[in-house]
């Protein structure tokens, strides 16, 4: 993936010798261009295509480079205890709603109202996330995350609970989601630094998935032991981690990001910004229509292990896992890489969803269970590749808004997808709802990487002889083509 003209125009990464307190006077950024500087020509597109994101700015690092700055440590830390938690209440969660409606249906309008407020809201979030100190947001969304999971505890562990009580604790922590998730996403730059930032998006991603593999087996031994209740217990107690160290960190030791103060226009600011950019649009549009579309995972596996399987808990749990399992390898492979290529992007896409075609048709279980773990892989390369690429292409005075847009198609499509899925899952069956998010993954690739070709001047060739490559895009004939071939030479 380009960096393209968005990451040009930005402004110089901070050296590691720049630091910023909680404190620090908030000051207009000079140095932000205006949306749309040197963006929308064949050339810029055709970079996006081919160029690998940072290529300036991001040599090849260890896997686990990050890891050397106290403050990421104390924050990867305390991460690894609460997304552990979080894994559990969702696990319990999706379970308490299936076993008090029996509905894959309900199962999705929990989802849907989990991520509603992301929808409506996101992009105010993102203004937000640039307004204020982000270290002193997570302390606020960090805390309310954990009052929703208590609060979810009492309730089922008193044996009041009702479905519309899950519905209220999702929608809640959705709301709560919509400035948590953009600032922590923006406060990893200011932890580590611009040339740290792909390989610590990385190692976030690698966290939660294993978060991922240790908290559904946890939950699925809880639940059939003792209850839901006792996971959402956990969920609450855990936010004490991430809390203890953002107390903990140097806030001298942070990476310089100028606050934006307040002002009229910030939100179509943040728009027009993401509209001038190909190298910021056509990631976050294919990553809309994964994640509206094909990361409905709690439907289709609660409704495989109830309706197909006949099995409990345990086996939901089992599902999760072998989707972890392929989801943290996905992220340790993409923590070694040293960029992003859009194609690789649109490739992973497309690979997901064909996947997905084939697990919903799998004739047994094992072969079902086995399919998952690559599932997880290629979802997880996605989401990494697609985030990663966005955030180095982004003015870090823009990035909060930026990620807030991303994060609102990424989840904030669930509301719209969740819903008709699960209405599809629960009258034509788990495996044509499964089928049709593949198919629809494909397709959204299939037609993202159609018209990024066309904009690059590539054109798709097809050479079936041994020994070739088969399928490629490569330069189109004449002046355009000859423009397209300059720009792809250096990743060649």
């Amino acid at each position: 993936m380009s960096t393209g003209s968005g990451a040009h125009s930005a402004p110089a990464p901070n050296s590691h010798d720049d630091t910023v307190t909680d404190d620090a006077t908030a000051t207009t950024p000079g140095s932000t261009k205006a949306p749309g500087a040197a963006a929308g020509t064949a050339a810029a597109a055709t970079a996006t295509a081919g160029t690998p994101a940072g290529h300036a700015a991001t040599p090849r690092t260890g896997m686990f480079s990050s890891l050397r700055i106290r403050n990421y440590r104390l924050f990867a830390t305390g991460q690894v205890v609460s997304n552990t938690g979080t894994w559990m209440q969702r696990i319990a969660q999706d379970w308490l709603v299936l076993s008090l409606t029996g509905s894959s249906g309900a199962v999705g309008i929990t989802t849907a109202l989990q991520f509603l407020p992301m929808l409506l809201f996101g992009l105010y979030g993102g203004v937000l996330t640039d307004r204020f100190a982000k270290r002193k947001l997570l302390l606020c969304t960090q805390s309310a995350m954990g009052l929703t999971g208590l609060a979810l505890a009492g309730l089922t562990l008193s044996g009041q609970v009702q479905v519309w009580h899950v519905y209220a604790g999702a929608f809640l922590l959705g709301l709560v989601t919509v400035v948590d998730n953009p600032a922590r996403q923006a406060f990893v730059s200011e932890m580590v630094g611009q040339r740290d930032l792909r390989n610590a998006v990385s190692l976030n991603s690698a966290n939660f998935q294993s978060a991922r593999l240790i908290g559904p087996a946890v939950a699925g031994v809880l639940i059939t032991a003792f209850g839901s209740g006792w996971a959402f217990l956990f969920n609450g107690l855990s936010f004490v981690a991430p809390i203890t160290g953002l107390l903990m960190m140097r806030t001298a030791e942070l990476h310089k990001v100028d606050r934006v103060p307040r002002s009229k226009g910030q939100l179509r600011e943040g728009l027009a910004y993401v509209r001038q950019h190909p190298e910021l649009i056509w990631p976050i549009v294919l990553v809309g229509f994964i994640g509206t579309f094909g990361f409905n995972f709690p439907i289709w596996l609660t409704a495989f292990t109830y309706k197909v399987f006949h099995a409990g808990a345990g086996t939901y749990a089992l599902f999760n896992g072998l989707m972890a399992a392929g989801s943290l390898i996905g992220a340790l492979l993409a923590a070694r890489r040293a960029g992003s290529r859009l194609r690789m992007l649109v490739g992973a896409a497309l690979v997901f969803g064909l996947l997905e075609c084939v697990a919903a048709l799998a004739p047994g279980f094992w072969v079902f269970a086995a399919l998952l773990a690559p599932i997880g892989l290629v979802g997880l390369t996605i989401n990494v590749t697609a985030n990663s690429s966005v955030q180095m292409a982004t003015d870090p005075a823009m990035r909060g808004r930026v990620m807030s847009l991303f994060m609102m198609v990424f989840m904030g499509g669930t509301p719209l997808g969740a819903p008709l899925l699960g209405w599809v899952t629960d009258v034509y069956g788990p495996r044509v709802g499964f089928l049709a998010g593949g198919v629809i993954s494909m397709a959204a690739a299939g037609l993202v990487g159609l018209v990024l070709a066309r904009a690059g001047g590539l054109r798709l060739k097809i050479d079936l002889r041994r020994g070739r490559q088969h399928v490629a895009f490569v330069p189109r004939m004449g002046a355009a083509g000859e423009a397209a071939e300059k720009e792809l030479a250096p990743a060649a």
